[in-house]
């Protein structure tokens, strides 16, 4: 029987790419998705914040041998303005960038530390139905002694945004514990139109930032923000936890790595080797090497080090503690 909704034929792919850290992380994408997604389904665009005056220095991809290298593989370079974030909140450029999205046509947003580390074609989206990365912690909110807990927290954000929150909660978690109320990682996102969820998104965010609910006084918003919002978009288009099958995004398709060093810690070894293998070639290596935490953990085998430190089959529950031996061991970049 036919869908009635049939996948779209192409999707878009969007990451931010801007000067610095983005710019090559951007290149291990690009490469990453060209090496494991061999079919024309996904079109990638890297989005690049523009000039203005809410930016302290130009924040476009200087470096003209990374820009050809992006195209060559198949990278669109799609130019955005920053109007509401920029500088003070470089977070909102995954928000800003969807406007410059074509209308109407289903998009994934990746956090540009992400790899493609299998075939993407797998992945049964359901553009109807969005969702986020389900890779967190209990990072926000961090309630208070005698303040609002959990619930008044988050339920003070769905009353804001006239959305039902005792739909949005998982009853198989305790009352009070995070896991119970609609949390997500915004390493990833998808929905069937990026400029409707791209406005729920700025609408959102600009008004939790701007007028905070009074339940919210005690938390921090950077860098939640996004996070905090993302949920709330997610709910009102009618997504959730279980619109994609587990084991795929942040799985065996794709690894949000978050850091050189972590990658290394902690991710499996095929995905260690899928990272070696698309850094190899030369004209990636000339550039890669610019970068100083690919320099020393992917070139100069300080990766292997930071690897050694760690059993995978025995990590830290908590993703500090990772952090706080790589530190401690002198090995942190970023």
């Amino acid at each position: 029987m036919a869908r009635d909704n049939p996948a779209p034929q192409t999707v878009n792919l969007m990451i931010v790419g801007q000067n610095g850290r983005l710019a090559y992380e951007a290149l291990l994408f690009a490469a990453s998705l060209r090496a494991r997604t061999t079919r024309p389904r996904f079109r990638l665009f890297v989005a690049e914040p523009q000039p203005g005056d809410i930016w302290d220095n130009d924040p476009r991809i200087r470096d003209a041998d990374l820009r050809a290298l992006l195209q060559e593989m198949g990278a669109t370079l799609l130019p955005f303005e920053s109007r509401h974030f920029g500088q003070s909140y470089p977070y909102g450029n995954k928000i800003e960038a969807l406007f410059a999205l074509p209308e109407g046509e289903a998009f994934v947003f990746f956090d540009t530390d992400t790899l493609v580390t299998g075939d993407l074609s797998d992945v049964p989206f359901d553009f109807d139905r969005p969702t986020a990365s389900l890779r967190r912690e209990g990072t926000w909110p961090q309630p208070e002694l005698y303040g609002p807990g959990y619930t008044e927290t988050w339920k003070a954000l769905y009353d804001r945004f006239g959305l039902d929150f005792d739909s949005s909660l998982d009853l198989t978690q305790p009352d009070e514990y995070w896991r119970r109320y609609l949390y997500f990682n915004a390493g990833f996102f998808f929905y069937r139109c990026p400029r409707a969820f791209g406005q729920r998104f700025l609408d959102y965010a600009l008004s939790i930032r701007d007028d905070t609910p009074e339940a919210l006084v005690c938390q921090s918003l950077d860098p939640w923000l996004d996070q905090v919002a993302l949920p709330l978009v997610i709910h009102s288009f009618g997504g959730g936890r279980d619109s994609l099958p587990e084991g795929l995004l942040d799985g065996r398709v794709t690894c949000h790595y978050r850091t050189l060093p972590l990658l290394y810690a902690r991710e499996a070894d095929t995905v260690v080797a899928l990272l070696e293998e698309i850094a190899a070639p030369n004209r990636l290596k000339k550039v890669l090497k610019q970068y100083e935490p690919a320099k020393r953990m992917i070139y100069q085998g300080r990766g292997a080090k930071v690897r050694a430190l760690f059993d995978r089959d025995d990590l830290p529950r908590r993703e500090q503690a990772i952090r706080n031996r790589i530190k401690r061991e002198g090995f942190w970049m970023r």
